[in-house]
């Protein structure tokens, strides 16, 4: 069933054009993620489906009765508005607190914030909270989301991420998030130069798409398709959880990929870095620290050595941007030292934007500082790489002024990498940044020799730029997590649920649970073995399909049939992985 149509729509501000005679659909079973540059028109196209504005020309159509649920980037709410008042509105207490989705969506989204609670006051996060959950309660045919993931931690994310997955209706979103994307998007919409192009898969089966056709079509964009190449190479060399996606096996990327090297070439870097900071970078010998009356880290002892690229997580509140300020020096420890390199050049890129002269320049503002730099082997100037991350051509000679928050952001770290640091500390750095500019910052910092502490929510980007990463878990202490982000949030989840046997436990032992009979134990191996063979083929066949849809790229019919082809192989993988998650459980 068809929810929206868009008809020839076109849309401009002023002379620039954002959408031209663009044709599209949603359906009822639709998960669409929408990427593209900032300024591209993606928020232009959201709002068109929503009916928030009118196009210049053609026609949007919603299906009778559509129940749809739009979460705008800014999220506002009455004066006197409270948890309750917007989230479960007039509702009696029997009827949420009988509904077992309502009482998972509290739990997952507002488990610390009270429900009398007032919105006044309340930090960007909080409030992101409360405003998805009041989205999610309602029953609804289709969501629209734009930026779900800002102000939320890599925790609730996660959540989100599985809520979506298994939640029925349609799905729009628009984020920089590509490990979101990939987890709750089966298709992708790019919007560039007017146009709407339209990729079967997430982010990674879309950077797969996108990197053939430009091989196909021999395109002139020779430097975007490395940059795709190299992102593919990632994808590949990932952790296992990644390469084994059912909805995009990197195998179909083989022809790609074949000769590309890692990322970045670790062991040289390490051997740039030494040469650049000696042995000691920075270390914390039982640093202890307290403020306001809490204690955030009890006699820590930890060590960052030169080339060192680490991520950095933990719940809000746990004192990561805390951490970055201990080893930047502008906060000192109550107890213990941190010692700090003869040869160490710090840059910190704060969340806080830095305070620049709103008349000078964009390019003025970055000569000012270096007018030239050395990125691992190649040198660049300064306007080259302004139009890296985005500032091309009179761009430049924006006045700072008139930049977005975006741009500023993008202009704050490039002051700070023409400053050549030798450690560099990052604390939300994807902020307001599109997919295109992370990209080119990714592969920037590939060639950056030095050491690296990285702070984010963005779970692709952290893991694609360091090689290790660390936990704070309310404990005092830095824990090492050789799993990564995922054994993180195992970590989370066996806390919490830990504390919820505790407070639910009562005098009385628990009852032994029945053993299951070993012939039924059998019967659910058998089954298992017999999914995951299915699987497999099923995988084959995608990555068939995948190719055949790129060697077919200008057959129109053609493509509507193995389009038809794939989803149904998607279909049924889903439903299969469905079965062998159950059956799973059964045996543990």
């Amino acid at each position: 069933m068809n929810l929206i149509s868009l008809e020839t729509v076109s849309k401009s501000y002023g002379p620039r054009p954002l959408l031209q005679e663009v044709s599209l659909g949603v359906h009822d079973d639709d998960r669409i993620g929408v990427v593209g540059r900032n300024g591209g028109g993606k928020s232009t196209l959201i709002s068109l489906l929503t009916k928030r504005i009118e196009p210049d020309a053609g026609r949007v159509t919603h299906a009778r009765g559509l129940r749809l649920g739009y979460l705008a980037q800014r999220d506002e709410f009455a004066r006197d508005a409270t948890v309750a008042s917007v989230v479960l509105g007039d509702r009696p207490e029997h009827e949420w607190a009988g509904d077992t989705r309502i009482r998972d969506i509290l739990s997952g989204l507002l488990a610390d914030v009270p429900l009398q609670a007032p919105l006044a006051g309340m930090s960007g996060g909080e409030r992101r909270r409360v405003a998805l959950a009041a989205l999610l309660v309602p029953d609804t045919d289709l969501l629209v989301l734009d930026e779900p993931t800002n102000h939320l931690d890599i925790e609730a994310i996660d959540w989100l991420a599985r809520h979506l997955k298994a939640r029925r209706g349609a799905l729009v979103v628009v984020t920089h998030d590509r490990w979101f994307l990939d987890e709750v998007t089966e298709r992708t919409w790019e919007v560039v130069d007017g146009r709407v192009e339209r990729y079967e898969g997430g982010y990674s089966a879309y950077v797969l798409a996108k990197a053939e056709r430009a091989r196909l079509a021999a395109a002139a964009e020779a430097k975007r398709q490395n940059l795709l190449r190299k992102e593919l190479a990632w994808l590949r060399r990932g952790p296992q959880a990644r390469t084994s996606k059912p909805k995009f096996r990197v195998e179909a990327a083989q022809a790609l990929i074949a000769d590309e090297p890692p990322p970045r070439d670790s062991v040289e870097l390490t051997r740039f870095a030494t040469a650049r900071l000696g042995k000691t970078v920075l270390d914390l010998e039982d640093v202890s620290l307290e403020l306001a009356g809490r204690t955030l880290f009890h006699r820590l002892t930890w060590r960052l050595g030169p080339g060192d690229r680490v991520g950095l997580v933990g719940v809000n509140g746990s004192g990561k941007s805390t951490l970055l300020r201990l080893l930047d020096g502008a906060l000192a420890p109550t107890a213990g030292r941190i010692v700090r390199g003869r040869t160490v050049n710090l840059a910190h890129l704060t969340q806080n934007l830095e305070e620049l002269d709103p008349s000078r320049r964009v390019l003025e503002s970055v000569e000012e500082i270096r007018r030239r730099i050395t990125v691992g082997k190649r040198e660049w100037t300064a306007s080259q790489l302004l139009e890296r991350l985005g500032f091309r051509g009179e761009a430049q000679w924006t006045p700072i002024g008139d930049l977005s928050g975006g741009e500023r952001r993008r202009l704050q770290l490039l002051r700070l990498l023409m400053g050549e640091p030798n450690v560099l500390l990052l604390d939300e750095p994807t902020n307001d940044l599109d997919i295109e500019t992370l990209t080119e910052l990714e592969d920037l910092l590939d060639g950056w020799p030095g050491t690296l502490v990285v702070v984010s929510h963005d779970r692709y980007f952290l893991e694609r730029v360091t090689d290790h990463v660390v936990a704070l878990l309310g404990d005092g202490r830095v824990s090492l997590l050789p799993g990564g982000v995922d054994e993180y949030l195992a970590r989370r989840r066996a806390a919490q649920s830990e504390r919820a046997r505790a407070s639910s436990s009562s005098s009385a032992p628990p009852a032994k649970a029945k053993a299951k009979p070993a012939a039924q134990s059998w019967k659910i191996k058998k089954e298992l073995d017999r999914i995951e063979r299915r699987l497999d083929k099923l995988a084959r066949r995608e990555a068939e399909l995948h190719e055949q849809l790129a060697a077919h790229a200008t057959d129109y019919e053609k493509l509507t049939e193995l389009n038809e082809l794939l989803k149904a192989v998607q279909a049924e993988t889903a439903e299969l992985e469905e079965q062998w998650l159950l059956l799973a459980e059964e045996t543990g």
